[in-house]
């Protein structure tokens, strides 16, 4: 498991003005836990919220060590332990973190309105588990790309979802880099969870924004990234200090796998993955954080020839999409089409249960991607701006059904109301007097 092939370098910095840290950072390799927190408040409040917080979520998750266990180990039967299962488990940990913050600051009045960022992850098998608060970052290095896997809980980022105001406009608002979340402030906070997938090769960079602020682009990171050793952790934060050092300054460094290890065949099914859902039409508007929370409610499933997908006339609750191979689409004896890698079926499943109107089987080896409705509901429920962006693009998709069905039933009429071609047909005949009297009464 990649888990068990796990190298960090983590470094810490109180920066070129501030006269002490509040940063804290955290790791456990045995629990595969990975922590850094960048607290505020006066009279070095900042401080202890940021040592409450990973302590806190350390004696949390390290209690239910055997909870992941079950779950890397694939445990089945009463003790199984699904995905949801340590998603909770994350995010209880960092609401416990948020109470204790909030009733120490509570009992001593120097330490009111304390609270910290928190970016953490739990890797489990082949799978990273993150909680996230504020605006400390987590990146992902996967090959020649880097990307934020996480989101700013800024005033600043607010506005730029929001969309009222350009980016210069926003740059000359007062407060823009405040933080619009923090574990303490108040005795619970929403928490952003997220599962990746990892695979080996991958390299994981948590930072407080110290040394994220000084970053122009995530690709700044690579060449920092491409040292050994504690190299990379220190190279970090002289790019900090060396453009300002004007806050403290963390960065943590996690290696997947064994050291040269990469998985290439995994990396390209997790791209092919990716591709295919960001070019179909209902995820077509997300952006790469909200495909990876996407990706993490799916399921590719892979059939052998002639394996029956859809039944027709059972009720279906799933949409499917080709990720490799081919389908048929058949109904009774009459094939209707085939669909190849990015097509897709089944999408009405998704919000009503009614009867499946055509049967489709695999046609020599195929992989398909799975997307239950009641994992579409819970996206919907709990991820308000990938709900707005799906359901509008949701009612895309009914528009250009009503549409076609439009144009059918326009053709139909048309045909119904073509010229009487009897009379030339069967020239004989007395279209009159073929024409049955109307029934009385009726």
């Amino acid at each position: 498991m990649l888990s068990d092939s796990i190298r960090f370098y983590a470094a810490t910095d109180v920066g070129k003005v501030r006269d002490h840290n509040e940063d804290n950072f955290l790791v456990d390799k045995k629990l595969g836990l990975f922590i850094v927190a960048d607290g505020m408040g006066g009279h070095a409040a900042g401080e202890v919220a940021s040592a409450i917080a990973v302590r806190t979520v350390h004696e949390e998750i390290k209690r239910e060590k055997e909870l992941l266990d079950d779950y890397a180990n694939g445990a089945t039967g009463a003790s199984k332990v699904t995905t949801k299962d340590v998603v909770a488990l994350v995010e209880h940990a960092v609401q416990r973190a948020c109470s204790k913050i909030h009733e120490e600051a509570r009992t001593d009045t120097a330490k009111r309105g304390m609270g910290t960022t928190l970016s953490a992850i739990v890797i489990v098998g082949h799978q990273g588990f993150i909680a996230h608060v504020g605006d400390s970052r987590i990146y992902l290095s996967r090959g020649d790309n880097v990307q934020q896997v996480t989101e700013d809980h800024t005033v600043f980022n607010e506005l730029i979802k929001r969309g009222k105001l350009t980016r210069e406009q926003i740059e000359k608002v007062q407060q823009k880099n405040a933080i619009t979340r923090a574990v303490g402030v108040y005795e619970r906070v929403e928490v952003d969870t997220l599962v990746i997938e990892l695979i080996a090769g991958d390299v994981l960079v948590l930072a407080s924004d110290g040394l994220h602020g000084y970053l122009e682009t995530a690709d700044e990171l690579k060449s920092p990234l491409g040292l050994e050793g504690d190299a990379s952790v220190k190279a970090l934060i002289a790019l900090a200090n060396d453009r300002g050092g004007k806050d403290n300054i963390t960065s943590l460094v996690v290696r997947v796998g064994e050291e040269g290890a990469a998985d290439t065949a995994r990396a390209k099914r997790l791209a092919l993955e990716r591709n295919v859902l960001s070019k179909m039409p209902l995820f077509s508007r997300l952006a790469e954080r909200e495909l990876l929370r996407v990706m993490q409610s799916v399921e590719v499933r892979d059939y052998k020839d002639g394996d029956v997908i859809i039944h027709e006339g059972d009720k279906g609750d799933e949409l499917f999409i080709v990720l490799d191979g081919k389908v048929r689409v058949s109904r009774g004896d009459q094939t209707l089409l085939d669909l190849g890698p990015g097509e897709h079926v089944g999408e009405m499943a998704l919000i009503r249960s009614v009867p499946r109107s055509a049967s489709v089987s695999a046609v020599g080896p195929a992989s398909l991607i799975a997307i239950r409705r009641a994992d579409f509901f819970e996206i919907l429920r709990k991820e308000h701006e990938i709900a707005v962006k799906m359901l509008w693009q949701f009612l895309g998709v009914l528009a250009d059904r009503l549409d076609q069905t439009s144009s059918e039933l326009h053709n139909a009429k048309r045909e119904l109301a073509a010229e009487d071609m009897t009379a030339e047909i069967f020239p004989d005949v007395d279209v009159e007097e073929s024409t049955p009297s109307p029934v009385s009464g009726a």
